[in-house]
Parts: C-alpha cells; structure tokens; sequence
C-alpha cells in the first residue's frame, strides 16, 4: 500500500531525464509535477548547487531532509528528487511507502547530454572523472530506494514514460 503523498517519485543522476519524464508522467496523469531542487532553492534563496557550497554537505542534507519530510505528505503529484537527495541521512526511510523509479543512465549517456557541465559546475574540472564517481557512489542507494530501474541510456523520453507509467500499473494491481 503506498502511502499517502507522490503518486510517484523519480530518483537518478542529474541529466537522467526526472524532470523531463516527470513532467511528461504529470501531465499523462493529470497531477501535478514538482522539482524538489526548485523547492530546496524557494526555500533557502540559493540554487542546490551554490547551497552546498554555503551550507555545506551535511548541513545541506538534513536541510534536504527535513524540506522532503514536509512536502511528501502534502504533495500528491510526480516529485522529481535532486540527484543526491536520496544519499542524504534518513531520506530512503522517508522514501520507503512511496513508489520510486529510478532513472538510470550510462556515463556515456550523461556526458552527451547538452548543458549538464555548465548547469551543475562541480562537475568541472573532469566531468568524466566526477560523473563516473557520482555514478559508483549513488547507483547502490538509488536502486536500493527505487521500486523499479529505468533505463535511459539512447531511449526518447516518451519511451521511458511508457515504462515508467507501466511500473505504477503494476504496483497497483
């Protein structure tokens, strides 16, 4: 039985594809969707990126944490969660009674995608070095989170829309 809040959550690395098959599943649902960086920076004035930075990791996290404790019982659309959002302390129990799905990409895939160095600068100045990283630290808790993995890696959107939408069908059923 899946809790009350998201009627889905979508989990992966930045450039993954959450918000643009986030918004795509919103729209096919007829709910809302919700990018919980755009939260984390309403709430705090300062992109996730530039946050670390000021607030520093750990205290970036517990903000993560307590900000995603009070928007999961709230909001009942698709939420797309920030690429480290499911490393931070206590977030996988929180996630626990709601339908994830993680977005997975190869790292291949991810330094193709257009715009992902300049949008997120900590990746410079070895993007695949970072990337690769980034990768082999979050894939364990992000398939350890997540009800069902979607591969992305050379899939239009509205391919992986399908099979997102398909994973909900089956943990209803």
């Amino acid at each position: 039985m899946t809790a009350r809040g998201p009627v889905l959550i979508l989990v992966g690395p930045p450039g993954s594809g959450k918000s643009t098959v986030g918004r795509l599943a919103a729209e096919r649902l007829g709910v809302d969707f919700r990018d919980f960086d755009d939260d984390m920076e309403r709430a705090h004035g300062l992109p996730p990126g530039e946050l670390v930075v000021q607030l520093g990791r750990e205290r970036f996290q517990e903000s993560e944490h307590e900000l995603l404790a009070t928007v999961l019982p709230e909001f009942t659309g698709v939420l797309a969660l920030g690429g480290g959002t499911p490393t931070a302390p206590g977030v996988p129990e929180l996630l626990e009674p709601h339908h994830v799905v993680f977005l997975d990409v190869d790292l291949e895939h991810l330094l193709r995608r257009e715009g992902l160095v300049p949008l997120h600068p900590w990746l410079m100045p070895n993007p695949r070095a970072h990337l690769k990283e980034l990768l082999n630290t979050r894939r364990p808790v992000y398939t350890h989170v997540a009800a069902v993995t979607v591969p992305t890696s050379d899939r239009t959107p509205e391919d992986v829309l399908v099979d997102v939408l398909a994973s909900l069908q089956v943990s209803t059923d």
